[in-house]
């Protein structure tokens, strides 16, 4: 039987509010194409409401904190994947495919045992930190820089993923295309925002919705490449993003009017903005096409999932935190579980940024401004190595500044299914539900805990 490839398409801080099919405001003609193709995702979580941690879920199948990716921060490390887990790209190379990532790795900037290559991607073409400037990068090819002739890295990304497939159509392949799109900095070719701006949206969303179109062009070539060398229908094609979108607080630009289909919060946030992400999945002739699946999915399904549509085996794959989640692309039921988050820049706290859904009911520790901020000199470094990283050879270690956790921390609980935009708060009306959701999810986190510090 020959073996199906995969192309997992990877967005950078999109949120679900940018696809046009749910947004009339913005043009993405071939990511609905794959809506209407494929099986829609409704209530797909990422594991994290920021890149690394969430990018180290889809790679590995387990909740990031085991992972050691626990913050975007490369210069701490703090991004990088432990070098005992085990890799999507290492269990498809196993099973005889040949294995690409185009784009943003960010699971391991610095020292070269982290390096893509290193981690089961027989090919990297891209950059391995957190974000790139769009005309002025720094690139690699398989360890080597290359050269900057400013086109528009989501072209040239869109242009490598086309060369990938075109390369490996004899054989099985999996190809990771990760862009970095629409991550800030928000960048993108002129010829680009006539239609927004005739909209009367502000210059900033524009810009966003560009870029977006821009990568919904690339994807669209290389969805005609499949069918132009006849692998469409031996091709399983995911489209999801990282986490939710930056509504302006993190970049700065608190100003723009970017929809996010009415869900609370955005990245960096434990609330469903931050971590309701779109998905789709397209498998012609299997996965029935213009369908939605209302099941929860999550971002440490993929692994499991694509072992189990490929027929993929591992011997030695540590316990997963992820389930196949197959059933729910064929309109079957899934079986319920808890789920949970957690995120803060450095070491992890419980009663900061976390969350835990069990059915309907989530619970929430709100952020605590303390765990979320950046000095200044560390935002500086972080900037400084995206287009210096050849002066980052070895982690930055200096200690981190006290922080202290207030003495109660705030509680919220929301019945997501009466509830979705997470307004109305029944930690008064139903304590003791909350009380039991916060002793489940600081069980949960003092086992993830115990395992990265193992």
């Amino acid at each position: 039987m020959t073996k199906a490839n995969v192309i997992y398409i990877l967005a950078d801080d999109m949120g679900y509010g940018d696809f046009g099919k749910f947004n009339p405001l913005i043009h993405t003609p071939n990511l609905d194409r794959l809506v209407e193709s494929g099986c829609t995702l409704a209530n797909c979580y990422a594991a994290s409401p920021v890149c690394a941690p969430a990018r180290a879920a889809i790679m590995t199948g387990r909740y990031p904190q085991r992972t050691g990716a626990v913050d975007t921060l490369e210069v701490r490390g703090l991004d990088r994947l432990k070098l005992s887990e085990i890799t999507i790209g290492d269990v498809f190379k196993a099973n005889g495919y040949h294995t690409g990532l185009v784009g943003k790795w960010h699971n391991g900037a610095i020292q070269e045992e982290y390096h893509p290559n290193r981690r089961g991607f027989d090919e990297f073409f891209g950059f391995r930190g957190g974000w790139n400037d769009y005309f002025d990068y720094v690139i690699e090819r398989n360890g080597q820089r290359l050269s900057c002739d400013r086109t528009y890295l989501t072209d040239v990304f869109g242009r490598e993923a086309v060369d990938f497939v075109e390369r490996n159509a004899q054989q099985p392949f999996f190809l990771h295309l990760a862009y970095n799109c629409p991550h800030f900095p928000f960048m993108v070719p002129e010829s680009y925002l006539e239609r927004y701006l005739e909209k009367g949206l502000p210059r900033d969303t524009a810009v966003i919705y560009g870029m977006i179109e821009c990568m919904d062009e690339g994807i669209g070539r290389l969805l005609d490449t499949l069918e132009v060398l006849g692998l469409s229908e031996n091709t399983i094609v995911i489209f999801s993003s990282d986490n939710g979108p930056d509504l302006g607080q993190e970049s700065g630009l608190e100003g723009m009017n970017r929809y996010n289909a009415n869900l609370r919060g955005y990245k960096q946030l434990v609330y469903e903005g931050g971590i309701q992400v779109p998905a789709v999945i397209r498998w012609p002739g299997k996965i029935p096409a213009d369908t939605v699946s209302d099941e929860i999915v999550h971002g440490t399904d993929w692994l499991p999932t694509l072992m189990r549509l490929c027929g993929l085996t591992y011997e030695g794959l540590p316990k997963l935190d992820g389930m196949d989640v197959s059933e729910a692309f064929f309109g079957g039921n899934l079986p319920k579980r808890t789920l949970c988050w957690q995120w803060n820049r450095f070491v992890p706290e419980k009663g900061c940024n976390a969350a835990i859904r069990k059915g309907d009911m989530k619970f929430i520790h709100p952020p605590v401004d303390v765990y979320m901020e950046l000095p200044a000199s560390e935002v500086d470094m972080d900037v400084e190595i995206k287009y210096h990283p050849e002066r980052y050879t070895t982690l930055y270690t200096a200690p981190t500044e006290v922080r202290r956790m207030p003495k109660a921390p705030l509680e919220e609980l929301y019945n997501l299914k009466e509830d979705k935009s997470e307004e109305m708060n029944l930690i008064e009306e139903m304590p003791g539900e909350a009380a039991a959701l916060k002793r489940e999810l600081y069980d949960w986190f003092d086992e993830v805990e115990k395992e990265r510090l193992s």
